[in-house]
């Protein structure tokens, strides 16, 4: 996709977020010191994340019940690899979570964020190239991260 396509739907999708999302965005918004910064609906190459912290490259991806087909959870962890190719890691939590317990949802994205952060600079995976990797056959399911939170 044209970058400024991407960008365009990146912002479409800010207007028209799911109650989960903006549910945990009330959560992880914020700027400050000693919190983890974290944008939402944010572009990384042809992909759009959930939510996105650039300070500790995590990528967080809300699944409701459209995640749950075979087809879908197919695509998923075609995407999480290829975030994952490009140093950025991924968490997955179920929308069911975030309904179920938001503040420990948030609590332990906040604290995977600031543990990623807490990093040596040297340990930092490289930055994301802007253009897509071709990857032959489907990416291992290992490649999905969890927060230990039900899905």
């Amino acid at each position: 996709m044209r970058r400024d396509l991407i960008t365009t739907r990146a912002r479409a999708l800010r207007k028209t977020m799911s109650e989960p999302e903006v549910m945990l965005w009330s959560r992880l918004r914020g700027r400050s010191q000693s919190h983890p910064t974290f944008r939402r609906q944010h572009p990384i190459g042809s992909v759009i994340v959930d939510f996105y912290c650039p300070s500790c490259r995590l990528a967080v991806e809300v699944d409701g019940n459209t995640h749950a087909t075979e087809e879908a959870m197919w695509r998923d962890r075609a995407r999480d690899y290829w975030l994952e190719s490009q140093g950025i890691t991924v968490v997955r939590v179920s929308a069911a979570a975030v309904y179920g317990d938001l503040r420990t949802v948030a609590g332990r994205i906040i604290s995977l964020a600031e543990k990623l952060s807490a990093q040596p600079a040297s340990r930092m995976p490289p930055a994301p190239s802007t253009t897509r990797s071709s990857a032959g056959g489907p990416p291992p399911a290992a490649s999905r991260g969890r927060l230990g939170v039900p899905r």
